[in-house]
């Protein structure tokens, strides 16, 4: 309850900024839809989470690591859905793809690496629980999540069209009239993102781990060249997102050009640097992965 009431606190607190950058109100920290579902996460976490370590005599059900990653994944949300970071996005393309960037390479491998459904599930009550988790195992509706979970090329390929296809300038365009395209377009890019996170941390053998770092590899690069299509390019490719670049200082291609460099760059990198940190641990051979199913294992230890 503590984390939820401090939730709503900070969501009150800075309706103030929002105010002060002159963020309409439909864009503000106030947005319901979205500081429910992540005050209600934090809160069934944070439950579930106690819960565990009191069913465990050593505290370990719940690892201090995960609940970093969740506390950290839960922080780059808030920071992308609820700040003025958001409103901001309507009118610079700069901030949009700050926006875009912190749901797929923040949010969604913290997210992943937290593992929040065990925790999520122990703070229903006992009978729910076994319920719901029987559904979850049983469900049909959910199998072909859980074979893309499981497959890295095909979790590969649907975030990359994913991504492409947001931004067509048709498309793309599209979701900035229209707020339910705006976040349709925000759930694709984290949805797919975690499925890919996942498929590539959790989802694959050993023997296919040196696929997981190609396929990191391969994302850097194409997500890599949307940047530089984005940032080489003569004239906006979305003009109706620069219109209000001038009123930061921007023109509207010197806009679209610092959301290229973001996408390329600074994005580009966390590909790189976590097949990178793959790379070494397998090398390393470390014990996590020869005695572990998963091909991430270090971080359940």
């Amino acid at each position: 309850m503590r984390i939820a009431l401090v939730t709503l606190f900070t969501l009150f607190a800075a309706e103030a900024v929002a105010h002060e950058l002159g963020v309409g109100p439909d864009d503000s920290w106030t947005s319901l839809w979205a500081a429910a579902p992540l005050a209600l996460a934090s809160y069934a976490y944070a439950v579930g989470m106690c819960r565990l370590w009191s069913a465990s005599r050593l505290g370990r059900a719940v690892h201090l690591r995960r609940a970093t990653c969740f506390g950290l994944a839960w922080l780059s949300l808030v920071i992308a859905l609820l700040s003025p970071l958001d409103g901001l996005s309507t009118q610079l393309f700069t901030a949009h793809m700050v926006e875009h960037e912190i749901l797929m390479v923040v949010a969604a491998p913290l997210l992943v690496l937290s593992r929040p459904l065990a925790p999520m599930l122990w703070a229903l009550p006992r009978k729910v629980r076994s319920a719901v988790g029987r559904a979850l195992g049983s469900s049909i509706f959910l199998f072909p999540i859980r074979k893309l979970a499981m497959s890295p090329l095909a979790a590969t390929a649907l975030h990359a069209v994913v991504l492409w296809l947001w931004h067509a300038p048709s498309l793309y365009t599209a979701a900035l009239a229209e707020q339910p395209i705006h976040w349709l377009q925000h759930l694709s890019f984290f949805c797919t993102a975690l499925l890919f996170w996942w498929a590539l941390l959790f989802g694959c053998g050993r023997r296919e781990y040196g696929a997981a770092i190609f396929y990191l590899f391969a994302t850097a690069l194409q997500s890599g060249f949307l940047g530089i299509l984005l940032a080489l390019a003569r004239v906006p490719l979305y003009p109706s997102q620069g219109i209000a670049a001038v009123r930061w200082g921007l023109s509207p291609i010197e806009d679209q050009q610092l959301a290229g460099l973001i996408m390329w760059v600074p994005a580009g990198m966390v590909y790189f640097i976590a097949a990178l940190a793959l790379a070494a641990l397998w090398i390393r051979g470390s014990s996590a992965y020869i005695h572990g199913e998963n091909c991430y294992d270090l971080h359940a230890r």
